[in-house]
């Protein structure tokens, strides 16, 4: 087994879902417990400054091993896995050299993954696959990511004979929540660039996301006896309903692709007397974001005029914003990238727009242009998640590339 996957099999056995709607960094504190497993692993390696701050972020820097004055480049993934789906007990899978045919991942309760459904499996037949057992998700998204930094640090270290300039990596908490660099301590990491390593298939980098914001709807309704009602009731849940029917359909995850945006109803809950809506608003267009987010707001007026003033509150919290805009004044990060991959066999990587974020998407704005790399995973934040480890193999030589082309820019690209 090669080093990727047995640091990945090591982490994923944690159990890292982070939580929406809390104060506290990280904010689940079992996420400690792979952060405090990495400090260990680069010490042992031999990185002498690794560290762990009291938010549970891990930092360590790879020293150069040429005279350069090159960018300092930095490499980080997130540890926390979704809210969407539980990470915990997880049972990973090996399919060795799969052969295209539908995938059993719990025979006991009837779940499969057939290439019909996820196309994507047709890409990597006689390659060797990591799947969930079906009750779980992966996390890949991003221990991988973690794996290919932790697998391209411990090669370095122990191959000084390989020519590269001074490299921070860093791991993070509650990237799924928006939260993966609220503390994050850009000035003592000293990167002046960096890769998040949080994308999907092999081949494939971003670095341009949503523009992204949070959206509680509250309603306020009145209960009254339902044999009394007529004239009295004013029912939240339907309100919410009702809102939520004022949104335009075209513009919802299901049916958007590419750049289009969407509004997002993530959660509902409540009864007749009061109800919680929440909502994604996404766009990679900041005008058209800026919009989206008025409309909702009219909506809100508009049924406050219906039902009453303080039936309906509409709170919108931005999140991220599009990283192009910081991105673009280096592109010489893709073009290093793009390098990178056609020495791997990767003559055009595919380049598109993220529909999610990273926290490269907050690190651009925060003084270190961030674009996204793959990590290899398919079908996040679910039980069909799963990984190819030639990916990983892949992935974790594309890093060592990358790192080796430094040495070569200039400071001030």
């Amino acid at each position: 087994m090669s080093k990727v996957v047995d640091n990945f099999l090591k982490y994923v056995a944690f159990d890292t879902q982070s939580a929406p709607d809390t104060e506290q960094v990280p904010s689940t504190e079992k996420q400690f417990a792979l952060a405090k497993l990495l400090l260990e692993q680069m010490k042992a390696i031999g990185i002498k400054d690794a560290v762990m701050s009291e938010h549970g972020y891990v930092y360590g820097t790879i020293p150069a091993t040429v005279e350069t004055d090159c960018p300092v480049v930095g490499f980080l993934a997130h540890m926390d896995t979704s809210p969407d789906f539980s990470d915990k007990d997880t049972h990973p899978q090996l399919i060795k050299s799969y052969d295209g045919k539908t995938i059993i991942l719990n025979k006991a309760l009837g779940i499969t993954m057939s290439p019909e459904l996820f196309p994507d499996l047709k890409k990597y037949v006689g390659m060797d696959l990591i799947t969930t057992d079906g009750t779980t998700l992966l996390g890949a998204d991003d221990k991988a990511g973690i794996a290919e930094i932790m697998t391209m640090a411990e090669t370095l270290l122990s191959h000084p004979e390989i020519p590269h300039g001074t490299i921070k990596i860093a791991f993070t908490p509650d990237e799924e929540v928006g939260h993966g660099v609220d503390f994050f301590d850009v000035e003592g990491w000293g990167a002046d660039v960096a890769y998040t390593v949080d994308g999907g298939a092999w081949g494939e980098m971003e670095y341009e996301t949503f523009n992204a914001a949070s959206m509680k709807i509250k309603i306020q309704g009145q209960n009254i006896h339902p044999g009394s009602a007529k004239g009295k009731m004013k029912n939240a849940l339907l309100v919410g309903m009702e809102f939520e029917s004022m949104l335009p359909t075209a513009e919802k995850p299901q049916y958007t692709e590419g750049y289009e945006g969407y509004f997002h109803l993530n959660n509902m809950s409540g009864n007749v007397e009061n109800a919680l809506l929440d909502y994604l608003i996404r766009d990679h267009s900041m005008e058209i974001f800026e919009q989206r987010k008025a409309y909702a707001k009219k909506v809100g007026d508009f049924l406050n005029e219906k039902y009453g003033e303080g039936t309906v509150t509409v709170e919108i919290s931005d999140m991220y914003y599009n990283m192009a805009e910081k991105i673009k004044p280096h592109m010489y990060l893709m073009d290093v990238a793009a390098e990178a991959f056609k020495e791997l066999g990767v003559d055009a990587p595919v380049v598109r727009p993220v529909r999610g974020g990273t926290d490269g998407s907050r690190l651009s704005y925060m003084g270190v242009p961030c674009p996204n790399l793959c990590a290899g995973g398919h079908n996040a934040h679910g039980k069909y998640e799963f990984v190819c480890i030639q990916s990983m193999e892949n992935i974790v030589q594309l890093l060592i590339k990358i790192a080796e082309k430094f040495k070569d820019v200039k400071k001030n690209a």
